[in-house]
């Protein structure tokens, strides 16, 4: 573990933690957990059992959403004071989904030294399991309980060529598959429950599949939805039919409008319908009837 730095300042420690299997603490954590003066933990009567475990019995207090701000302070005045803090989460890599974000964030705009022990993380074992593609992908944790702002992330995800991964509770998971099913038509999906756990099940299917299935199969533990992005042709053909619902001339004064000369715009809208610039050309010569347009 690092020693206080020069000013006498304590460091923060981002400590993963198993999100399943109590093996998956790594050894560098336990050895940390033991030696700083202070563990943060999201819920104490969680980690306890997790702490017991491995014997280690350092202080203890609860960092959570509730009182994130104001315990923040609280621990960065120990710090302050040279004090080493660990935080932990209920389960996986602090900061992720996670409160931790908050006291990460205050630590750094107060200049105190922040470092991560990395672990388990929910979201990158259920992409590695879910045979989707793994180059790119985003993470959007918990879809909004704020129905305007989770229907403007439904809206933004349906572009999204990247996979996607969610978190879901169980007692939700049939609302939001619903939904994702709705908003972003039938994609493939993979559906990982209780990872690293005993009844750890993966479920690699369609989200029209995935639904019917749960909807006649009680949903049970902790769930990561993993999506299929959007192929670049399926969008090239989604913006073509969408430029064929305005006339040519409208789609041609569209992009003189932004700058383009007349001849610049013509091939833009061509490219746009994905037609030959004669078309274009043809098309603007009829609806003006008279000369050919230059």
């Amino acid at each position: 573990m690092r020693e206080t730095d020069q000013k006498g300042t304590g460091v923060l420690y981002l400590c993963a933690t198993p999100i399943g299997n109590l093996e998956d603490i790594t050894l560098r954590v336990v050895r940390t957990l033991r030696e700083v003066d202070l563990i943060a933990a999201e819920d104490t009567r969680n980690s306890r059992k997790l702490l017991n475990h491995f014997e280690i019995r350092t202080p203890m207090t609860s960092y959570h959403e509730y009182n994130k701000i104001e315990k923040a302070r609280t621990l960065i005045a120990k710090l302050r004071e040279g004090k080493n803090v660990a935080l932990i989460t209920d389960a996986g890599t602090p900061g992720i989904s996670d409160p931790g974000e908050e006291l990460v964030r205050m630590c750094a705009e107060e200049g105190i030294e922040v470092t991560s022990l990395p672990g388990a993380c929910a979201c990158v074992t259920a992409l590695t399991l879910s045979a989707l593609p793994t180059r790119r992908f985003c993470f959007e944790a918990f879809l909004s309980t704020d129905k305007k702002e989770r229907q403007q992330v439904l809206e933004e995800l349906k572009a999204e060529m990247r996979t996607t991964i969610l978190y879901e509770a169980p007692h939700r998971l049939i609302r939001t598959l619903g939904e994702l099913l709705e908003t972003l038509g039938d994609r493939r999906a993979a559906v990982c429950r209780e990872l690293t756990k005993k009844h750890e099940t993966i479920m690699r299917t369609t989200l029209s599949e995935a639904l019917a299935w749960y909807e006649t199969h009680e949903p049970r533990g902790e769930c990561v939805i993993v999506l299929e992005g959007r192929s670049r042709e399926e969008l090239a053909q989604e913006e073509q039919q969408d430029w064929a619902q305005i006339d040519v001339r409208a789609h041609v004064e569209l992009y003189e409008r932004r700058g383009l000369d007349h001849k610049d715009a013509m091939r833009q809208a061509a490219k746009d319908r994905g037609i030959p610039k004669r078309e274009v050309y043809a098309a603007l010569l009829k609806t003006d009837g008279a000369e050919t347009p230059t």
